[in-house]
């Protein structure tokens, strides 16, 4: 349900200005084209360089209480490359994009994920890794297991949301009363204290379902080290991310 909710509100969100709506159409266009136009790829180049497309559900849980999301739900999608290094170790990148919802609580003195009728943010997310993976084939018919860990950011775009259902007095000194203010000191929070910061590691196994073309499932889970640097006293839960997900990997045909 908290998907169909999730699609339904990107479907009529609409920014405040016809710019902004191209500007939205004009970034997904691109990634789009670069998706397309770079899986061939994998058909020239086979084993030595390889390139997936990835759908993902992410899962941000978290104990701030009643008045946040207890784990929030995002749709995600996304794309990684990779380059063999040595037999069957490669190193590669993904990139993730979801957008959220959030508030900020006065008296948690943080950002939380909210619902849409509560946001006063929408942040576009990058998850974006750096990672030494390791593939194995654990069968002839071409079963692969996939281990990976590495560095990872998540570099988050906060804007002020459209359409708010509480706009709130914009003249007003007073963070919970002020969306403006509430947006700022979300952008501030994410982005001090190395919070952008999150090691990855996971696992994955991939599926021929064509002579040239792999499915494979991904499991990961991203580390919140910069609770380690921070003197706030967060539930044990916050922070952490996990995604569970596909991807489809074209792959070089045997006498191509």
């Amino acid at each position: 349900m908290k998907i169909l909710h999730y699609n339904e509100y990107m479907l009529n969100f609409s920014p405040r200005n016809k710019k902004a709506r191209r500007l939205q159409i004009r970034f997904f266009a691109v990634f789009l084209f670069l998706i397309l136009a770079l899986i061939p790829v994998n058909s020239i180049f086979g084993d030595i360089f390889q390139w997936s497309v990835l759908g993902n559900i992410l899962f941000f849980p978290a104990d701030s209480g009643v008045s946040a999301d207890p784990f929030h739900i995002l749709p995600s999608l996304g794309a990684a490359a990779s380059l063999q290094i040595w037999g069957p170790i490669r190193a590669e990148i993904t990139e993730d994009i979801y957008i959220a919802n959030y508030e900020y609580n006065p008296i948690l003195g943080y950002p939380t994920a909210s619902s849409q009728e509560n946001r006063s943010a929408l942040v576009f997310g990058f998850l974006t890794g750096i990672q030494i993976t390791g593939s194995f084939n654990i069968r002839e018919k071409g079963i692969v297991l996939r281990l990976f860990a590495g560095a990872a950011a998540d570099i988050r775009a906060v804007v002020l949301a459209a359409g708010l259902n509480f706009p709130g007095d914009f003249t007003s000194s007073d963070i919970a009363a002020n969306p403006q203010i509430q947006t700022d000191a979300i952008r501030d929070y994410f982005w001090s204290d190395g919070r952008w910061f999150m090691p990855v590691a996971g696992t994955g196994m991939d599926f021929p379902i064509s002579e040239g073309l792999l499915l494979g499932f991904d499991l990961r889970v991203w580390f919140p080290v910069y609770k380690l640097n921070t003197d706030e006293n967060l539930p044990a839960i916050d922070g952490w991310r996990f995604g569970l997900g596909f991807r489809i990997t074209p792959r070089k045909k045997n006498g191509a």
